[in-house]
């Protein structure tokens, strides 16, 4: 559940552009170093007969994990939307502070490609490089996300979605795949929830109830077939909860109705 927004705003549109420029800067800047090796290539002497040319893919640079150091100067204009720190003050975006590395690269991809349809993201995601997305997800990765207040006349019908889920809809429990703090798997790809706004929450899942899928793969199915079973005051508890929920105990903050 992340990365989603609902229409083009100047900013937005303003930090595509400027991210845009920064890596084609990036780039053009690099060129002049990279003209030597390849003119010394050119010059040598051919190689002998006896001896396998090598593959293309090992002139391809190797992705190496996020560098979360490098990933704050590139996730500068992602705060415009999701905030700096990745906690974003305007509740139809995600927070990304505390999601996984492996997550964000997997969304990042699928925007770039676009089995995960989104106007603005697209704009964002199509100058990333691979390593770019790496660095992007590690940084968000280590920043804290900041719980949220839960509906007190919510957090029952919402705790017991998420932890029991209900078996006579064939509704399985969330933590099953998030887990019990809603922190998420980020082996299996399964995202952080705990304290994401409920706003987004509930409109992702009333996207995923009304058919948007986030790609055809077996697992962008998985929440759109869960979705389809729930009803709108399922969804308005789950995401209300979801919101109030973190800790290692579980627990939502509960607001005073």
């Amino acid at each position: 559940m992340s990365f989603r927004s609902a229409g083009f705003r100047p900013t937005v549109l303003a930090a595509a552009v400027a991210l845009a420029f920064a890596l084609s800067a990036t780039a053009l800047m690099a060129q002049p170093q990279a003209a030597a090796p390849a003119a010394a290539a050119t010059a040598a002497p051919p190689a002998s007969t006896g001896t396998a040319a090598a593959p293309a893919a090992a002139a391809e640079v190797a992705v190496k994990p996020g560098d979360a150091t490098a990933g704050q100067a590139k996730a500068a204009v992602c705060g415009a939307c999701h905030g700096l720190d990745g906690n974003s003050s305007d509740a139809q975006y995600p927070k990304l502070a505390g999601q996984s590395e492996e997550y964000i690269v997997r969304q990042l991809t699928d925007f770039k490609s676009g089995a995960r349809q989104n106007p603005i993201m697209l704009g964002m995601a199509t100058p990333l490089s691979s390593q770019d997305m790496h660095d992007i997800g590690a940084y968000f990765a280590s920043q804290k996300s900041r719980p949220g207040v839960a509906d007190q006349a919510l957090v029952e019908h919402g705790q017991t979605l998420f932890r029991e889920g209900d078996p006579t809809r064939d509704v399985p429990a969330c933590m099953a795949c998030h887990s019990i703090d809603g922190r998420g798997n980020p082996g299996a790809m399964y995202p952080q929830l705990a304290g994401q706004h409920a706003q987004y929450i509930e409109a992702t899942l009333k996207a995923w109830h009304d058919g948007t899928s986030w790609g055809s793969d077996a697992h962008s199915q998985i929440m759109p077939t869960i979705a389809r079973k729930l009803d709108a005051d399922d969804i308005a508890a789950l995401a209300s909860y979801i919101e109030g929920l973190h800790g290692t105990d579980g627990q939502p903050a509960a607001a005073t109705p």
